[in-house]
């Protein structure tokens, strides 16, 4: 019996432990940074500045991000700010860039705190809200661009950072998210160890992006491949019922996480033009009254 009830409080122990641990640092179950910058757009055959963007973390410090300005050929051509997910760096998302900039954007991509050559030690969820605000404030201010002339484009995690800067700045011209989840509650609670564990409680890092969508003005294009299995299909059709802005819904069969753009292309950068111009005619309309 004192066997037992020492295997038992053992065990309720390290379960409390795990708790505490999972409660402290559970960013790091989250972010997966690579400060490995493996190629520029420079080998992609594109022309390109590296820029820095001044951010100031909670304790008043300065740090600075770094990006890179893609511009397009044509100089009064619209701006898409490009948002990546959880892992890597920007130098992973160029083919994907080049995708966007192909249609006529000027692209810029950022590294959160963290990752690639960014400043600034390992990131939380209102950290990298900061450096996506930072990254806008650049456009504004110092490149002198019309907030209606930004798109804010975000993949899986970096859909639900674009959500929340969307929502703080709605006079953006449109968003673009893809193969985003719900919420990270809901998305842990798809992993196994953690249905062990009340994570609802626990969890600090929420990014509760099925919330905030019911916030959104800004016209939305939502995509997401039918057979991701990372971020299931039903978390991105749940997304887009949540939304009331205007909207539109892509959903691509047979592509998973990370290859929506490679499995069909030509459906993708249609959807994407499309979704373009149709928010450029309403822009139009609305200054004719």
């Amino acid at each position: 019996m004192q066997l037992l009830s020492g295997v038992v409080g053992v065990g309720a122990l390290v379960y409390f432990l795990f708790c505490i641990a999972l409660t402290l640092w559970q960013n790091r179950l989250i972010f997966f940074p690579s400060t490995i910058i493996k190629n520029s757009p420079g080998d992609f055959g594109l022309a390109f500045e590296e820029v820095w963007m001044p951010v100031l973390t909670w304790k008043g410090k300065v740090e600075r991000l770094h990006g890179w300005w893609i511009p397009s050929l044509n100089p009064k051509a619209d701006v898409l700010l490009y948002l990546h997910g959880n892992g890597g760096n920007i130098s992973a998302n160029l083919g994907h860039a080049r995708r966007f900039h192909q249609l006529g954007f000027s692209v810029l991509l950022i590294d959160y705190r963290g990752y690639g050559r960014s400043k600034g030690k390992f990131p939380t969820e209102a950290e990298v809200y900061r450096d996506a605000q930072a990254a806008w404030d650049y456009l504004v201010r110092q490149r002198e661009i019309n907030p209606r002339d930004i798109f804010i484009y975000g993949h899986s995690l970096g859909g639900a950072i674009a959500i929340d800067l969307a929502v703080r700045r709605p006079q953006a011209a449109g968003l673009i998210i893809e193969n985003t989840f719900t919420s990270m509650g809901e998305q842990l609670a798809r992993q196994g160890v953690f249905q062990l564990f009340p994570v609802k409680w626990l969890l600090t890092q929420r990014f509760d992006s099925l919330s905030k969508l019911k916030l959104l003005r800004v016209p939305l294009l939502l995509i997401h491949g039918a057979s991701d299995r990372t971020v299931p299909v039903q978390m991105g059709q749940n997304l887009y019922e949540a939304a009331s802005a205007p909207k539109q819904l892509l959903l691509v069969p047979h592509a998973g996480h990370n290859n929506v753009a490679a499995v069909s292309e030509e459906e993708y950068l249609r959807a994407v033009s499309e979704f373009y111009q149709g928010v450029r005619r309403t822009q139009l309309q609305l200054a004719k009254g």
